[in-house]
């Protein structure tokens, strides 16, 4: 696929970088060509110099066959701007916009355009690494509503068909991590010891379903 990315910071270079050895071939826009410093030598796309929001800069850089548009630049409404321009003037169904401002990102996300909010993002992964394990979700959606949390459930579970399991606490696990390896959740696949259940819910159902699981099955009759 041709992949065109706007903001060669260290966001978007890493990602240029990813995407070209991932065999994809890709465009960097900056408006700044000292910039470009920091893809490697090697790099075979193009570097183009301008504005993202720019339809002539746009062009040069493929996005009229480009199959993804990346908007990670510094500023939020650069961002923003040139995610609708790629997908309203140019068609680009796969859009992502980095947006600094989980405020203005969640606004955007009900308008249809995909965001990655840094300041939540970042305060999720410093949250997940100094409170106990499952006290912060994995995953939040950018308006906050559905979480995707570990769930430590009761070692009486062990033996329990997950499909029961989801249906004693009227939530969906996603997956387990069993010994370290994700596994994939089928009618007959049940609790063993030692088994993380990653469990997507709504975010004011959790406490919920961590008491549930948390409760041997017979305490929760």
């Amino acid at each position: 696929m041709h992949i065109v990315i706007m903001g060669c910071g260290r966001v978007g270079s890493t990602l240029a970088h990813i995407l070209e050895d991932g065999g994809h071939s890709v465009a960097i826009i900056d408006r700044d060509p000292q910039a470009f410093r920091r893809l490697r030598a090697g790099f075979r796309g193009r570097r183009v110099t301008g504005v993202g929001f720019d339809r002539d800069v746009l062009t040069e850089a493929g996005i009229e066959s480009a199959a993804a548009y990346v908007a990670v630049s510094s500023g939020d409404n650069s961002n923003i701007i040139s995610a609708r321009v790629a997908r309203e003037t140019f068609g680009v169904d796969n859009v992502v916009a980095r947006i600094y401002d989980p405020r203005r990102a969640e606004v955007y996300q009900r308008l249809g355009i995909p965001t990655v909010a840094t300041v939540r993002w970042t305060a999720d992964q410093i949250m997940r690494r100094i409170l106990p394990e499952g006290a912060e979700p994995l995953w939040r959606d950018p308006t906050g509503t559905v979480v995707l949390a570990e769930v430590t459930a009761n070692a009486a579970w062990i033996g329990t068909r997950v499909v029961d399991l989801e249906a004693r606490a009227k939530a969906r696990a996603a997956f387990i991590n069993r010994m370290g390896e994700a596994v994939t959740i089928t009618d007959d696949t049940v609790v063993q010891e030692g088994d993380i259940l990653h469990v997507i819910a709504a975010e004011n159902d959790m406490d919920r379903i961590n008491k549930v699981l948390a409760a041997a099955p017979e305490e929760d009759e």
